[in-house]
């Protein structure tokens, strides 16, 4: 039933039978990627945590990975250098702000 339905969502062309393949297709294109993630690992875990077996584990790998895959694409790029540098200098200037605040405290 997971194969089918993540082959109704990813790939309809392959369901030309189904009336309602293209209808669905476009309802899940139309959803983010972090929500397609949330909604393949949900339907990937499900059997998983009915029956903890090697097949149904083998089963939903497939469903979990496009899952995983469709997660990090809506976490989106990484960061370049240059800015991960300046978060991280004036990180570094509020603590020294800090400190200073507090050693000027006590005395």
């Amino acid at each position: 039933m997971n194969a089918f339905v993540l082959l109704l969502c990813e790939a309809p062309f392959c369901c030309h039978f189904v009336e309602f393949a293209n209808t669905v297709a476009a309802k899940v294109d139309r959803l983010r990627s972090w929500q397609k993630a949330v909604f393949y690992c949900g339907m990937a875990v499900v059997p998983i945590v009915i029956s903890l077996t090697l097949t149904t584990l083998l089963g939903n790998a497939i469903a979990f990975a496009t899952g995983v895959l469709y997660g990090l694409s809506a976490l989106g790029k990484k960061g370049d250098a240059i800015s991960y540098a300046r978060i991280q200098q004036q990180k570094q200037q509020a603590d020294e702000e800090k400190l200073t605040d507090t050693l000027e405290g006590e005395l």
